[in-house]
């Protein structure tokens, strides 16, 4: 069993950061890449920025220049920086890790619950 469980969310005032956390905990062997997707009210849910066990890193065109993802993968553990937050940007954010490969020698993907940012004007 892997769960992945988000923290850091919360009320920012428009220009300003957070950070998010995500740490992935449970019968973990390996994980490649681990991400960031984001739905806010009535949309979609999409992807905000993804990294590699590596470091290669993927960003939403929207947060490209204001968001920072990096991980710590002796902590299986995913961050999200976020700066110049705007409004648009308030939604819940959600942790994702596709294939997890677990000690029992089983992939699967795995979802946080979420964690809401909300960005005021």
């Amino acid at each position: 069993q892997v769960q992945l469980v988000e923290s850091g969310g919360g009320l920012v005032q428009a220009g300003g950061s957070l950070r998010l956390s995500c740490v992935a905990s449970g019968s973990i062997y390996s994980i490649n890449y681990m991400g960031w997707y984001r739905q806010a009210q009535g949309k979609q849910r999409e992807l905000v920025a993804r990294i590699s066990s590596g470091g290669s890193t993927n960003y939403a065109s929207s947060v490209k220049g204001r968001f920072t993802i990096s991980r710590d993968n002796a902590k299986n553990t995913v961050y999200l920086q976020m700066d110049s937050l705007k409004p648009e940007d308030t939604a819940d954010y959600y942790c994702y890790a596709p294939w997890v490969v677990t000690t029992e020698g089983r992939g699967m993907d795995y979802w946080g619950k979420g964690t809401l940012v909300t960005v005021s004007s």
